[in-house]
């Protein structure tokens, strides 16, 4: 790669590393929630609340999937860091040439075991039949982009893994504004149902996944490689593996209490699930700096892991975490006085309930945000640090943690358990992470 399009994070203060990739990490994220965030504007206005509802009744099932796909392309993507960080080319582009061999082994074998269980995935999560066509399809054609979704990650995330988060942002802008601009379409113009912005979606991030694959193609000269270096590696393929399965895995695990609140809420009709729908899509976009803190301290991780600086991981996660903190006590100020005017983006103002459920949904999880904060840079640094089947049990706790809500809390508290639910889910998941944190670094010193 041409060295101006690389960043070494192992050098030069974490300060400036940390907010030189994070700003445009957050931008790319945030434009990538903005259109998932008009993607339910234009649905809820254009076709409904009911439509509405049949979108946001798959969010979970959704991310459980999806989520473990980008889960696993993050995996894939943590030796190319590691590698970048310790100056080893040769072995970096074995990793990525391996990547690319196993994305496509699981987008096929995932996207095949998904599109066929699509309908009975819906059928136990309780899906009112008043929304259930349209939910399915809705996620069926969101199943079917599997592939693009391996794409569009392996190779932005190898972009990223040598510290160039700008280039990825680029083609998230120009893919956000192409999926408007095909949802009006749909919509407005071609006068399909959910189909439509689920349409629109799918091409949107394959057309970024193809800018990413032109780059690295035109861009990349560390990644020139020779014919022996593309031959698959079961040896290198093992390492891959044993990143990306626990980071996906974590991902579906967590999302599995996810689909077990979202079955709770289905059973409280379309005005509730209208609610978490536009009160999630508002705490997605709100939550990306989070996430950008966490997509940072991943490579930032990886590199100094690398080059074996254990010093700069720790003064990393404080930087990230001091950051955080600030933004997480204005977003609370933020959403618990304009929450439910920012709802009004999804439903109209005489849907009083709906607005009145979400706001509520919206404070109480803004209220405990910094540990959403912790959860995300921890996991993340661990994972970057190579520990990624550790970090998977952080999942584990959520997942036990919104069960519980679901089965014991909702049962006597009804919609205010829904309300708690990711709250108690991040405590679950900050206790264990922080005494894994602690336990990992004190092992690296002795090393």
């Amino acid at each position: 790669m041409e060295k101006n399009i690389t960043k070494d994070m192992t050098k030069g203060s974490p300060w400036r590393c940390i907010l030189e990739f994070a700003v445009p990490s957050f931008l790319g994220l945030l434009f990538y929630q903005f259109y998932g965030m008009v993607d339910s504007v234009i649905v809820g206005k254009c076709l409904g609340v009911q439509a509405l509802a049949a979108v946001g009744s798959t969010g979970s099932i959704n991310y459980m999937i999806c989520g473990f796909c980008m889960g696993v392309c993050n995996g894939f993507v943590i030796p190319v860091a590691q590698k970048f960080g310790a100056g080893d080319d040769r072995a970096l582009r074995k990793f990525v040439a391996n990547s690319a061999w196993l994305s496509v082994i699981f987008s096929l074998v995932t996207t095949t075991l998904v599109c066929s269980l699509c309908r009975q995935i819906l059928l136990w999560m309780k899906t009112p039949d008043n929304i259930f066509h349209d939910a399915y399809s809705y996620i069926f054609v969101i199943f079917l982009g599997i592939p693009i979704i391996f794409v569009g990650n392996v190779s932005g995330g190898i972009i990223r893994s040598f510290g160039d988060s700008k280039t990825p942002l680029y083609f998230t802008i120009i893919s956000s504004f192409l999926n408007i601009v095909l949802d009006l379409v749909s919509i407005l113009v071609l006068h399909m149902t959910v189909v439509g912005p689920a349409l629109a979606t799918v091409i949107s991030q394959g057309f970024s996944s193809a800018l990413n694959l032109l780059y690295i193609r035109k861009k990349c000269d560390l990644l020139r490689m020779e014919r022996e270096e593309w031959k698959p590696d079961g040896a290198y393929m093992k390492i891959l593996c044993s990143m990306g399965i626990p980071m996906g895995l974590q991902h579906s695990i967590t999302a599995v209490g996810s689909v077990v609140i979202q079955t709770s809420v289905n059973t409280f009709g379309a005005a509730s699930i209208a609610a978490v729908t536009a009160a999630n899509r508002v705490n997605m976009l709100v939550c990306t700096p989070f996430d950008a803190l966490a997509t940072t301290m991943s490579t930032y991780s990886g590199q100094n892991m690398g080059a074996k600086k254990v010093d700069r991981i720790h003064a990393g996660v404080r930087v990230s975490l001091i950051l955080g903190s600030v933004y997480a006590a204005a977003s609370f100020l933020i959403l618990s006085v304009w929450g439910r005017d920012i709802t009004r983006l999804f439903v109209s103002a005489s849907e009083t309930e709906i607005l009145d459920k979400a706001h509520q949904f919206l404070v109480i999880n803004s209220l405990f945000f910094i540990l959403l904060l912790v959860v995300n840079v921890l996991r993340l640094s661990i994972q970057g640090m190579g520990f990624t089947g550790v970090a998977m049990f952080a999942g584990v706790c959520e997942m036990a943690a919104r069960i519980l809500a679901a089965f014991v809390m909702v049962p006597l508290f009804g919609y205010t358990a829904v309300c708690f639910a990711n709250p108690l889910a991040w405590i679950c998941a900050d206790l264990f992470l922080i005494l894994t944190y602690v336990r990992i670094t004190r092992n690296l010193y002795r090393i």
